[in-house]
């Protein structure tokens, strides 16, 4: 069946329009409580947002639909997306739900759904949840006596914030370290400046007064520039930049240049490594991790497995093949160690902690290998276009015998947007871009005929 809500990661969309709505939120609430009512205990959701003014509305929505379905709600207010995650274990709760639209600006929301085992769901539960959201009926509902209630949890962040500072070392401390820390004006905005402090660095903090309207703007992981010349004018010793959910970090070095996410995975992984916590010498990347990341981890004998982009389904690829680290250059990085999904702060904690081992500037450590070069294009589609036409299949295969061994040719639609990505990888940036230009023009020509 072709989802019309679910994507890549749960639900996404515009505000108020056909895929995201209060109504659509409203039977979301119904219909995923209606699947996670099972057994005779007292079944609990737990709902946390990101800044987005959006987020009272569809939060209310939420409420209502878990309630009226017979589950208590416990409401966190703003926090990050891992927090809800580790939150809905500790709670013994039966479900996790995020409103967030992660990286998006405000005009965009969502929801991240994590089952009672604190992982995202399945493609086949969220399939399952989708069906009963166009079919549930009044009479399914359970009768006034076993409606739920709902109850503020006013300790949500406190109960995260030490979660997340006993995956650092034990007396290991920050105080010679000067950090900036970039909020996004998104969800970490109150949590992630009290864990670096308590810890002991010197932080400065942007990006830490939300509005409702002003996450992500000219600030977060998409929109670095800020950070960056704050690293370089405070002569801090590095800078971390949080999404609007605070489940993907950008790390920035001292010389105020972005730290590539294969090069800050490759880090920890031989971090790793080095302590004998590398679970069958293997991380798990994405069809889109850098050849470079793949050659340097075989190197110092590490196995890269790739799986479908999206954490999620990194998640999945690291429970199926029992390994420790996974991630993607975006900036998730998932250490189950410590954390069932992407959780930037507890990455960047293992960040600082080699920082603080090696006695070595993030630059140093992370100058571990060259990158591939890559060039990436998005093409705008309908949902309902196809790419399977045998005359852009041939120029694929002709592209990829012409790139060799070392290169590689992606292309894909994305989980969350009308677009289909294509990316070009080899040793030659200048043979990427022509093949990049001839794969797109041809692609575009295709879907001109059917819109």
């Amino acid at each position: 069946m072709v989802k019309k809500f679910f994507g890549t990661d749960g639900i996404r969309g515009t505000v108020n329009s056909e895929i995201l709505n209060s109504e659509i939120a409203l039977k979301l609430g119904l219909a995923a409580g209606k699947v996670f009512t099972r057994g005779n205990h007292k079944h609990r959701v737990v709902i946390g947002k990101d800044t987005r003014v959006s987020g009272y509305m569809l939060e209310s929505a939420l409420e209502s639909g878990f309630t009226s379905s017979g589950m208590d709600v416990f409401l966190c207010g703003p926090i990050p997306t891992p927090a809800v995650a580790f939150l809905t274990k500790a709670l013994r709760a039966d479900l996790g739900v995020m409103i967030t639209a992660s990286h998006n600006t405000f005009e965009d929301n969502g929801f991240k759904l994590f089952g009672p085992d604190g992982y995202k769901l399945s493609d086949n539960k969220q399939s399952e949840i989708e069906d009963l959201m166009n079919s549930i009926k009044i009479k399914d509902l359970p009768k006034a006596g076993n409606i739920g209630i709902a109850k503020r949890v006013d300790d949500a962040i406190s109960r995260y914030l030490e979660f997340s500072k006993a995956t650092f070392p034990n007396m290991m401390r920050l105080d010679h370290l000067k950090i900036v820390i970039d909020c996004a004006n998104g969800a970490a905005y109150k949590v992630a400046p009290k864990i670096f402090w308590e810890l002991g660095a010197d932080i400065i903090v942007i990006g830490d007064q939300p509005n409702g309207r002003n996450i992500n703007l000219n600030c977060g992981t998409t929109n670095t520039e800020t950070i960056r010349e704050k690293v370089v004018n405070e002569k801090a010793d590095l800078g971390i930049s949080f999404d609007g959910d605070a489940d993907r970090l950008v790390i920035i070095d001292e010389n105020g240049h972005e730290v590539n996410g294969d090069h800050l995975l490759a880090m920890i992984a031989k971090n790793l490594k080095d302590k004998n916590m590398l679970q069958s010498n293997s991380i798990v990347g994405t069809i889109m991790s850098n050849k470079g990341l793949e050659e340097y981890l075989s190197e110092i004998g590490i196995n890269l497995i790739r799986s479908k982009v999206g954490d999620r389904h990194v998640v999945e690829e690291m429970r199926k093949q029992g390994v420790t680290l996974g991630g993607e250059p975006s900036g998730h990085i998932i250490i189950n160690n410590f954390c069932t999904t992407g959780d930037a702060i507890i990455a960047s904690l293992q960040v600082l902690a080699s920082i603080c081992e090696e006695k070595k500037s993030i630059s140093e450590l992370t100058n571990l290998f060259p990158l591939y070069h890559q060039a990436h294009n998005s093409i705008q589609c309908n949902s309902s276009d196809s790419l399977d036409d045998p005359l852009i299949n041939k120029l694929i295969e002709e592209k990829k015998d012409k790139l060799g061994k070392k290169g590689r040719i992606i292309i894909r639609k994305s989980g969350t947007e009308p677009i289909v990505r294509v990316m070009i990888e080899s040793e030659d940036s200048d043979l990427n871009s022509d093949i990049l230009g001839e794969i797109s023009f041809r692609i575009k020509e295709h879907f001109s005929k059917y819109n």
